[in-house]
């Protein structure tokens, strides 16, 4: 149950989700070469990111069908409410 919460917040706030799983735990160990990645990742793409991260730390870090199809849906969460912002200025 817990983990079901922690799936819905993050698609409610994602960068929250994000800096709990920064400061608390070992999730983003080892996932970048450098601190740039996931700084843009938070500000621009949070969804992506976490998604990203979950393929590294579930899927092993293979890219097969479940996890483009993700990765598909993850940037449609995040570019899907920059659309609505710009269409509300018309």
């Amino acid at each position: 149950m817990p983990f079901l919460v922690l799936i819905l917040f993050a698609i409610v706030a994602p960068r929250v989700v994000v800096a709990i799983l920064w400061f608390f735990s070992h999730w983003f160990d080892g996932l970048f070469d450098s601190l740039l990645w996931p700084i843009l990742g938070v500000v621009f793409l949070p969804t992506t990111l976490i998604w990203y991260s979950i393929v590294h730390n579930w899927f092993g870090g293979a890219w097969t069908t479940v996890p483009i199809v993700g990765l598909v849906i993850a940037l449609a969460i995040d570019v899907s409410p920059a659309r609505g912002r710009f269409r509300d200025r018309d």
